[in-house]
């Protein structure tokens, strides 16, 4: 396991942040379908300070099956994704784009682990370098997602085991978004 490319991290990298269970509290196998269920992890919002520091774009990338299955529709993710960002705007973070997938076949080219909505950022912002950035999740297929669009990863263990290490997919495993945050920290303070 090796998070020496923090190191390297600059204002030209860019940053992919999976949602439910890295940013907000996840049930497996539940879903978030209203403002009043979102549940920032502790120190997250201090983390996306820092990183609006350290990233030329943050990106966050969301599966949301969720919308598809019937259990809500696009304007509570809305409602969501604005409150959200309210917060993190409020406590000095950002977000520059969100893109989610309600797709329900796993084939989907813009659900993960499929590339399409790292496709979608590079669009849309057109100097994001994929080879200077960072996918952080809480999944292997957000690890693997990352590895589609040739990032490094960083695996959040918020709600999961670690997988075994080393591991092909994963380049470093952290607790939490802070703990990323706080080693990026004292990367580039000890350079």
């Amino acid at each position: 396991m090796s998070d020496e490319f923090l190191y390297h991290i600059d204002r030209s990298w860019t940053l992919f942040l999976d949602r439910d269970g890295v940013i907000n509290h996840e049930t497996e196998g539940e879903y978030v379908t209203q403002w009043s269920e979102f549940k920032f992890y502790d120190g997250v919002k201090q983390a996306l300070e820092i990183f609006a520091q350290k990233f030329n774009r943050i990106i966050i990338i969301t599966n949301q099956r969720g919308i598809s299955k019937g259990l809500m529709d696009e304007g509570d993710l809305r409602d969501i994704h604005l409150n959200m960002l309210g917060a993190i705007e409020a406590a000095g973070g950002r977000i520059d784009r969100i893109y989610y997938c309600i797709d329900m076949n796993d084939d989907s080219m813009n659900r993960k682990p499929n590339p399409g909505m790292a496709l979608q950022a590079k669009k849309d912002f057109p100097e994001i370098d994929f080879k200077r950035s960072l996918m952080i999740g809480n999944t292997m297929a957000d690890m693997q997602f990352g590895r589609n669009i040739g990032a490094h990863t960083i695996f959040i263990s918020s709600n999961r085991p670690v997988p075994s290490m080393p591991n092909a997919l994963v380049d470093a495993a952290y607790p939490s978004l802070i703990a990323v945050a706080a080693r990026l920290s004292s990367h580039t303070t000890h350079r």
